[in-house]
C-alpha cells in the first residue's frame, strides 16, 4: 500500500512532553526517561528486598526518607522519656530487690567485672575505711545474685584506684583505717580459665611514687593511669602511669604530663584519643572542671618512631566544655562514645541530678546534657559505685542525705526508639524481630522473594510496553468483559 507523499513546505508537528519543556523525541527526554526507570529497577530490586529483610529481623523497619517525623511511637518500657528519647538518656531508676543489698552499708568503694563475677571492693562504712570484698553474679539480663564474702583485702583502704588489666584486679593507693594516703599495691589474680577467685590477694612490690587516694584511675591503650588525687597535703596534679610488661603485670610507675591544676575525687574516660578528666574538688571544694589529655600519636610509616606514642602528653582545659554545675565524688562511666557524670555532692548534700555527654573525634564537648526524666531519686547519691550489667546501669551501696547505703539503683541504659514514626517523606512502622539463625535464613528469603517478584513484575511492564497495541487491547478486552 502506497503511503501519502508530505506537499512541500509541510512541516512535521513535534510532540512535547512535560508540559511542553521537553521534545518528546529528543535526547533530553529520553535521558529523563531513562534515569527514571534506573531509579524505579534499584528501588525495585535493590530497596524493596533489602527492606524485606530487615522488617524479617529487625523490631522496626524505616521507609522513605526519614528528615523529619511529627508523629512518634514509643513502647511502654521506655517510661515518661520523651519520644523519640535523647541520645544517651537513662530510663528512670529503679530500687533493687532487698535480697540484692550488700552484706553491709557501703560508701565510696569500686566494683570490678571479670567475665559474669562481680567484686565491691573496700570503701567505708561511713566512718573507717575497711578490708571487706564482696562477690556476686551476674544473672539474667541486666541483674544479679545475692552478695557473698569475697577475700579481703591485706588492709582497709578507701578511695584507692581499681582496675582490670591483663586478667587480674588492682588496688592502688587509698587511706587506709587511720585516713591516710597510701602508696600501696594489692593484687589479686583469678584463675585464667574458670575465673576462680583466689583466698587472698598479693602485696606488690611495686608501690606509687609516694602516698596518693582519691585519684581517678583508668586503663589507656597502653597502661594504666592514675591520674590527680590527694596525698597528705591536698589536692595533686600528677598523672602516672604503669605499662604491663609481656606477661600482663604492671610495671615500675612514670609520671606523664601534669594537669593544668590540682583536682581530685575527679571521675576519668579515655574515649578515643583523648583522655578525659571531670568533676571533683580541689583546694577550695567541689568544682565543674573538665581536663582533657591527649594520647601521643603512632608514628606515620616511614617517618622516625615517635618517642611520646601512647603517652599523655599534655592537659588542656576549655570552660565550654565544664559541666553545668560543680560536683564531687560523682558516679561516672562511658557507654556508646558518651560519658557520664550520676549523682555526686556539691560540697553541702548530695544531689540527683545525670549528666552525660557525647565528645567529637576531634576531642570537643558541644554541651552536658540533662533530662529531668533521668535523674536519681529523691535525696541524690553521693559515692556510689557504678557498674553497667547488660543494658542496665547500677549504682552500688554510696551515701544519701540519711546515711551510707546498703542498697542499690539501676536504670537502663538503652531506651527504645519509636516503633511507629510518621513524616513527610517516611515512616518507621514494626518489624517481625525474628531472632536467631531461623530469624536470618527468613529474612534471607523474604528478600530473595521480593526481588524475584519484583523481576518478574520488571519483565512484564517491559513487555508491556514494548508491545503498546497489544497491551492496550489486551485492556480493553479485560475491561469489557469485567462489564459484561
Amino acid at each position: 500500500m502506497a503511503q501519502q507523499a508530505l506537499q512541500a513546505g509541510t512541516s512535521v508537528p513535534r510532540k512535547r512532553a512535560v508540559f511542553g519543556l521537553l521534545d518528546a523525541d529528543g535526547w533530553a527526554w529520553a535521558s529523563a526517561k531513562a534515569f527514571a526507570w534506573l531509579l524505579i529497577i534499584i528501588f525495585m530490586l535493590g530497596y524493596l528486598p533489602d527492606r524485606a529483610y530487615y522488617f524479617t529481623v529487625g523490631r522496626t523497619v524505616d521507609l522513605g526518607v526519614l528528615v523529619w517525623m511529627p508523629v512518634n511511637a514509643c513502647p511502654p518500657t521506655n517510661e515518661t522519656l520523651p519520644c523519640p528519647p535523647p541520645a544517651g538518656a537513662l530510663i528512670p531508676w529503679q530500687l533493687s530487690p532487698e535480697e540484692l543489698n550488700l552484706p553491709a552499708a557501703r560508701t565510696g568503694g569500686s566494683i570490678i567485672q571479670i567475665g559474669s563475677t562481680l567484686l565491691y571492693i573496700g570503701g567505708s562504712d561511713g566512718k573507717n575505711a575497711v578490708d571487706t570484698v564482696y562477690v556476686t553474679k551476674t544473672t539474667g539480663t541486666g541483674s544479679f545474685e545475692p552478695w557473698t564474702v569475697g577475700p579481703p583485702l591485706p588492709e582497709a583502704r578507701s578511695g584507692a584506684s581499681v582496675a582490670f588489666v591483663a586478667g587480674s584486679v588492682y588496688v592502688v593507693g587509698g587511706r587506709n583505717a587511720a585516713g591516710v594516703p597510701t602508696a600501696t599495691e594489692f593484687v589479686l589474680n583469678p584463675d585464667p580459665k574458670t575465673g576462680a577467685l583466689p583466698a587472698a590477694w598479693t602485696v606488690s612490690k611495686n608501690v606509687l611514687p609516694e602516698g596518693r587516694a582519691d585519684a581517678a584511675g583508668v586503663v589507656s591503650p597502653t597502661g594504666l593511669l592514675i591520674i590527680g588525687g590527694s596525698n597528705a597535703a591536698g589536692p595533686v596534679s600528677t598523672t602516672w602511669k604503669s605499662a604491663p610488661d609481656p606477661q600482663g603485670v604492671l610495671g615500675v610507675w612514670t609520671e606523664e604530663a601534669p594537669l593544668v591544676f590540682p583536682q581530685t575525687n575527679a571521675l576519668a574516660a579515655v574515649v578515643g584519643d583523648y583522655v578525659w578528666l571531670y568533676s571533683g574538688s580541689d583546694a577550695n571544694g567541689p568544682v565543674g572542671a573538665v581536663q582533657r589529655a591527649e594520647f601521643g600519636r603512632k608514628a606515620i610509616e616511614g617517618l622516625p618512631t615517635n618517642p611520646d606514642e601512647g603517652k599523655v602528653i599534655k592537659w588542656a582545659v576549655n570552660d565550654a566544655a565544664n559541666l553545668p554545675v560543680p560536683r564531687t565524688d560523682a558516679s561516672g562511666w562511658t557507654a556508646n562514645g558518651a560519658i557520664y557524670l550520676v549523682g555526686g555532692s556539691d560540697g553541702k548534700a548530695p544531689q540527683s541530678q545525670v549528666y552525660w555527654a557525647i565528645p567529637t573525634n576531634d576531642g570537643q564537648i558541644p554541651k552536658w546534657q540533662n533530662l529531668a526524666q533521668s535523674d536519681l531519686p529523691a535525696g541524690g547519691l553521693a559515692a556510689a559505685a557504678p557498674v553497667i550489667i547488660g543494658p542496665n546501669a547500677v549504682l552500688v551501696g554510696g551515701t544519701t542525705s540519711t546515711g551510707v547505703l546498703a542498697s542499690s539503683v539501676r536504670a537502663n541504659t538503652s531506651p527504645q526508639s519509636p516503633f511507629f514514626s510518621l513524616g513527610v517523606l517516611g515512616a518507621t512502622i514494626p518489624g517481625l524481630k525474628l531472632d536467631g539463625e531461623i530469624g536470618q535464613q527468613l529474612g534471607y528469603t523474604a528478600a530473595a522473594t521480593v526481588g524475584m517478584a519484583n523481576f518478574v513484575l520488571l519483565i512484564l511492564i517491559g513487555a508491556a510496553f514494548a508491545h503498546k497495541a497489544q497491551t492496550i487491547a489486551l485492556f480493553h478486552r479485560l475491561r469489557r468483559r469485567g462489564r459484561a
